[in-house]
Parts: structure tokens; C-alpha cells; sequence
């Protein structure tokens, strides 16, 4: 009589095989690598697009804008000159009585007050509010 030797198998040899299928993930990949080969062949080419003949719009006249700028020190200035708050939206009423609208540019260091009162004159006298922003100068993401 032989003796065997083979022992039972244990629950920390008898765990379960964790493996991930890479068939779908592959197949998804090489989809996505046909599509980006299309696209950017048609990008590159370019379609060719019919589209209808147009007329030349004739060019509007430039019209003057009004343009307040609001200082450090709270001042106004409508276009070269100072003016008081109140005669804010009179002068923008005057220098087109249709569509009344004001461009302020305003100073970083301006009193909020100033320009939170400038704007309810104008929103009262039923006047179109444009804000002139300064463009960046660098890029802010870094």
C-alpha cells in the first residue's frame, strides 16, 4: 500500500482568478481609431458645400458711440468732458433719443458705489448699459 501524498485543497490556494477581459476595451479603441482617422482626413480635405448665392449686405454708418469713464477718484467723464451723475442719462437720451445706450469703461480702483449708482440712473432712464472690460494681458490659466 502506497501512501499518498496529495493534500486537500486549501481555501488560500483554491481563490478566485480576478482577470479583466480586454476583448470589449480593445475592440472600443479600434473603433474610436477609425473614427479619428475618418474625421481628420475629411478636416484636413475638407467637404465640398453647396450653398446659395448671397447679396453683398451694404455697410451700416459708424455711428459715435457715447462712452463714460469712471476714474480712480470716483470723477465722470462722458467722452472728453465731466459731467455730473445726473447728467448721465440726459446726454444719453440727447445723442440718440430711439435707442439710447452708453459704453462705461470703469478704473479697477473706482468707488463701486459711483458706478452701482451710475448704473441705477441709467437702468431708471430706460438706457442700454455696456461694460468695457480691459483685455487680459496674459494668459490666466498660467
Amino acid at each position: 500500500m502506497t501512501r499518498s501524498t496529495r493534500r486537500a485543497p486549501s481555501d488560500a490556494e483554491d481563490g478566485l482568478l480576478a482577470a479583466i477581459n480586454v476583448t470589449p476595451f480593445v475592440d472600443v479603441v479600434l473603433v474610436l481609431l477609425i473614427i479619428f482617422m475618418i474625421t481628420a482626413a475629411v478636416v484636413e480635405f475638407g467637404l465640398q458645400v453647396s450653398v446659395p448665392p448671397t447679396t453683398v449686405a451694404s455697410a451700416q454708418p459708424q455711428r459715435d458711440f457715447l462712452t463714460l469713464q469712471i476714474a480712480s477718484d470716483g470723477r465722470l467723464a462722458l467722452n472728453s468732458g465731466f459731467v455730473s451723475i445726473y447728467d448721465v442719462a440726459p446726454m444719453a437720451k440727447k445723442a440718440d433719443p430711439a435707442e439710447p445706450k452708453i459704453y462705461i469703461r470703469v478704473h479697477k480702483s473706482a468707488p463701486w458705489e459711483i458706478v452701482a449708482q451710475v448704473l441705477a440712473e441709467c437702468r431708471a432712464a430706460g438706457i442700454e448699459v455696456n461694460l468695457i472690460p480691459k483685455p487680459l494681458t496674459r494668459d490666466p490659466r498660467g
